[in-house]
């Protein structure tokens, strides 16, 4: 069996890091799997979905790497929801409904408060045609209602909860499509998961009804069932579910200069049993990815974990993986002197100022200016090379006796108007000797 594995977002929005993770997961089964990732726009809801979300999904997905197999948008596939609606519509599986929203709201009310479950009593299913024909009469157009098998308990042993079993009885017939002919988004999933022969369906917790009722839609469509797995919501770091979460997205995290590899890092093991670990490459994480590690527990996400994994990847990086990225002049050997202060790609660029100048320099202590004068001395005499820290620190250390921080905190400040930063063996050859000469003098 070939594995097919899809990502299917609505284009009502921008993907916020819930989606990022479900696209994520779905993406690493397929790839371990050696299958197909498809991406499907769910845009059924024709008044609210935009191209330019749509554009914008897509534009995340390659930016994280998540490169898609195939895809397809509903709107291209009405004929084909139509088709499988007439053919459940023949074999009694859906059944029209004439009650308004505000009727059902009351009913789910009246339910609620005498301690019931809120759950669609069917009154549709016993109307007589002169009541349905008072209802058409009056303008009513029907919506429609997929009707479950009460006799037939749904079960399924789901990869990540383990066994499910839900009672039909305690579920309402789900509304399919809507009185003015639009579909719900319950059918034509199921219609576009067989059609396009998806054999494992991963997202969050919050579908697990969904999949009990779609499970008796499959059946209903003689179709045999993919393998389901719900995996447990995302939670702020605070512990509790997070309106945040709902705002933090690709924009977002390209904006604070983060890697794609570090947003992978971080969802490919969040919520399981593996530790979460910098991985500039992502084939270990598709080699590691297994529903077996996924827990019911809530998955935590803290921004500030994400951003220590993000200069843990960043201090992985080889130059040809930035190079693009990088300043104008700054080489390999300009990289490797920077990449361990950085904790973004884009913080080398303030690096590489402080290299090509000019600085702004604090003035020197009085008890340092003639320490500074004997080191530019020593470093106009000397031969400029990429030892030439070691050796303009061994000279003024002999000729001065200063050691410590007060040999090289008075160099470091002259020569990049800094107490901190990269070390100066391999900062100074890429400052060169008449830079080096004019800070110190200065």
């Amino acid at each position: 069996m070939t594995v097919i594995t899809r990502f299917a977002p609505s284009p009502t929005g921008h993907l916020h890091v819930g989606n990022i993770r479900a696209a994520l997961h779905n993406w690493l089964w397929a790839r371990k799997s050696g299958g197909q990732f498809l991406l499907r726009l769910d845009d059924t809801d024709l008044e609210r979905s935009r191209p330019e979300y749509a554009d914008s999904i897509k534009a995340d997905l390659q930016w994280l790497g998540l490169h898609w197999d195939g895809e397809e948008k509903q709107s291209d596939r009405f004929a084909l929801y139509e088709a499988r609606f007439e053919a459940l519509k023949a074999s009694g599986h859906v059944y029209p409904a004439y009650e308004t929203a505000q009727e059902l709201d009351l009913r789910r009310k009246i339910l609620l408060g005498r301690g019931l479950p809120p759950v669609y009593d069917r009154a549709a299913l016993s109307l007589t045609p002169d009541q349905i024909a008072a209802h058409e009469a009056e303008g009513r157009t029907p919506h429609w209602r997929f009707k479950l098998d009460h006799d037939q308990p749904i079960a399924w042993t789901d990869l990540i909860r383990g066994d499910q079993r839900f009672d039909p009885k305690l579920l309402s017939d789900p509304v399919i499509r809507r009185a003015d002919g639009s579909w719900l988004y319950m059918l034509p999933s199921v219609i576009d998961d067989v059609a396009m022969g998806i054999t494992h369906v991963l997202r969050g917790e919050d579908h697990v009804s969904n999949t009990a009722t779609q499970i008796q839609m499959f059946t209903a469509l003689g179709a045999p069932l993919p393998a389901f797995a719900h995996e447990a919501l995302l939670t702020g770091s605070e512990g509790k579910l997070s309106k945040r979460l709902g705002s933090l997205g690709v924009a977002h995290f390209r904006e604070i200069g983060l890697e794609a590899a570090a947003i992978a890092s971080l969802l490919a093991r969040l919520g399981s049993s593996q530790p979460v670990e910098p991985f500039a490459d992502i084939q270990p994480l598709i080699d590691s990815f297994d529903f077996a590690h996924f827990g019911r527990a809530p998955a935590r996400f803290d921004e500030a974990e994400l951003a220590t994994l993000n200069q843990k990847i960043v201090h992985l990086l080889p130059f040809e993986a930035v190079a693009d990225r990088l300043p104008d002049g700054m080489d390999a050997a300009a990289w490797d002197a920077i990449r361990p202060n950085l904790e973004t790609v884009a913080g080398a660029a303030d690096w590489w100022r402080i290299v090509t100048g000019p600085i702004d320099a604090p003035a020197a202590a009085e008890e340092d200016r003639d320490f500074l004068a004997i080191a530019h001395r020593i470093l106009l005499e000397a031969p400029f090379d990429a030892d030439i820290w070691r050796t303009l620190t061994g000279a003024l250390k002999d000729e001065t006796g200063r050691k410590g921080k007060t040999l090289f905190l008075p160099l470091r400040r002259a020569l990049t108007g800094l107490d901190h930063g990269p070390d100066m063996g391999q900062l100074l050859p890429l400052i060169g000797r008449e830079k080096a000469l004019t800070r110190l003098q200065s």
